[in-house]
């Protein structure tokens, strides 16, 4: 099944959810990383520009999963309670917003010196705003803040699966494990 059906999800966004959850995880560890080094520390530079070349992919993986959503069914809530199926859409959206405003904030870090993003010399993103005050200063404390809260959001999204799974035995964790 490659499609998402009323009550189960497909194949394609399985394999979005995952790769956008070990993308997110690889970033936040790699972020972890970086802000320990010293200029002078031999991985400095590179740390730096595999972040921003591997945070580009993740966006388009993230606007992947967006039109995905967008053209394909979304399985219904599990839950007989009216609440907890708007809590998860609530959730969601909220995810949704955070990793945005984080990949905007990214992008604002990487530009700020009017230099385009090298994605791995396959391409470039261009610098459309640069040099805004303390552009890159503002938008680091705001990518680290959002950093940390899409972190706990995204622990609280696994609870609460491993939660359905396990004490409501409701099948929702299965139901993003395989189509």
């Amino acid at each position: 099944m490659i499609t998402n059906t009323a009550s189960r999800y497909g194949l394609i966004a399985i394999a979005l959810h995952w790769l956008m959850a070990v993308g997110i995880f690889g970033m936040f560890g790699l972020g972890l990383y970086m802000v320990e080094l010293t200029y002078y520390d031999s991985w400095y530079h590179g740390s730096l520009e595999f972040h921003k070349a591997s945070g580009v992919l993740l966006a388009l993986v993230f606007l992947a999963r967006l039109l995905w959503r967008q053209i394909n069914t979304v399985p219904t809530g599990l839950s007989d309670k009216k609440i907890e199926n708007q809590a998860a859409h609530l959730v969601h959206l909220g995810l949704y917003l955070v990793m945005a405003a984080l990949f905007i904030s990214g992008y604002l870090i990487s530009t700020a010196d009017g230099r385009a993003v090298d994605v791995f010399g396959v391409f470039a993103v261009p610098a459309t705003l640069t040099d805004r005050g303390n552009q890159e200063e503002i938008a680091g404390k705001v990518h680290e803040l959002l950093a940390w809260l899409l972190i706990g959001m995204v622990a609280l999204h696994a609870l609460a699966a491993l939660k359905h799974q396990f004490i409501n035995r409701d099948n929702t964790l299965k139901r993003m494990l395989r189509p």
